[in-house]
């Protein structure tokens, strides 16, 4: 390797235990491979993780998880954060960019509960747990005799609710419980096909500021932590979440799989109460991801997407909003 590496490195991160996580997993990869370089950690808390008292919809969006961090990237305070990538927005302010994506966990959704093992065997009113518009219309769609209510707080948080109680079943992503420890914790992971998962899911992602002052090339030495499937996958499915908006207000799935050269991307676009959706399924070459999103963007199209969104806008009970590391 031949560009710059620098002597000290910084890494922004929330402080919630799975943030955490992921940022000393960054750290001990960069350690091993520049063993020159000092990695240090800048614990944060954002906006989103101060508001819990409403739904991020209403407040401003996954946006909130990584505004403070790109500030101290911009203040020279970090040089890089790092993100699970389904809190990132679609679009990063100007001067950012996404330097690496590594290697997915489990993209799938994990059913929790302490007294029951799948949603199948939910008594009628059972009340669920969850983070997101996305299951809420999937669960709801497939279950209408459910109770679903939004569920707000870092993993932990969300696990005391459970065990308190508050609720019968709740919904996360499995890739959070399993870089916690916290496997046994899931009672069944929901196959895609049943719970198609979001765009990024279970994807950490690693966000840099354009053009530093010493010349050193941080996207060139953080390339080696780049996993290509993976990065081919979410942009594909970040390409679709995109074209329809990428805001946690509507309920919309986006999940690719590679294989070799090849590339399969399923999305779906739902109302809240799960009682509209379009979905769509393409094969394509794994290289031109952003090319296969707008072909599956386009069959959403065909099925009036525009309208089911449309009417995701007036729906009143539209109250849930992605939360961090859900």
């Amino acid at each position: 390797m031949t560009q710059n590496i620098p002597s000290r490195l910084v890494i922004a991160t929330r402080e919630s235990r799975l943030a955490m996580w992921q940022a000393e997993h960054v750290r001990a990869r960069l350690a091993a491979l520049y063993p020159q370089c000092s990695v240090e950690i800048l614990g944060m808390t954002t906006r989103g993780d101060q508001i819990l008292d409403r739904a991020l919809s209403k407040v401003g969006g996954k946006g909130l998880f990584v505004k403070e961090l790109e500030v101290a990237m911009d203040e020279g305070r970090a040089d890089l954060a790092v993100h699970s990538l389904k809190d990132v927005p679609m679009e990063l302010p100007q001067g950012f960019a996404l330097a690496a994506i590594l290697e997915r966990e489990d993209p799938r959704d994990a059913f929790v509960s302490n007294d029951y093992a799948s949603l199948a065997e939910l008594p009628h009113g059972a009340v669920v747990g969850t983070s997101s518009l996305r299951r809420q219309s999937l669960i709801a769609a497939r279950y209408p005799h459910l109770t679903i209510l939004p569920l707000r707080g870092n993993l932990d948080t969300r696990l005391g609710k459970l065990d308190r109680g508050d609720y019968a079943a709740i919904i996360l992503a499995a890739a959070g419980l399993k870089r916690l420890g916290l496997a046994s914790r899931i009672r069944a992971v929901l196959a895609p096909e049943d719970s198609l998962p979001a765009a990024g899911q279970g994807a950490m992602a690693i966000e840099i500021r354009a053009g530093r002052a010493d010349g050193v090339d941080l996207a060139a030495v953080l390339a080696p932590l780049n996993h290509l499937a993976t990065a081919q996958a979410v942009t594909a499915e970040r390409k679709v979440s995109k074209i329809f908006g990428g805001s946690c207000q509507i309920p919309l799935a986006a999940f690719a799989t590679v294989e070799g050269d090849n590339m399969r991307l399923r999305a779906m676009v739902a109302t809240p109460d799960g009682a509209r959706m379009a979905s769509a399924e393409l094969e394509g070459p794994a290289g031109a991801p952003e090319q296969l999103g707008e072909q599956v963007a386009e069959l959403l199209r065909g099925q009036d997407a525009a309208g089911i969104l449309a009417a995701c806008a007036v729906t009143p009970d539209n109250h849930e909003g992605l939360a961090p590391h859900a």
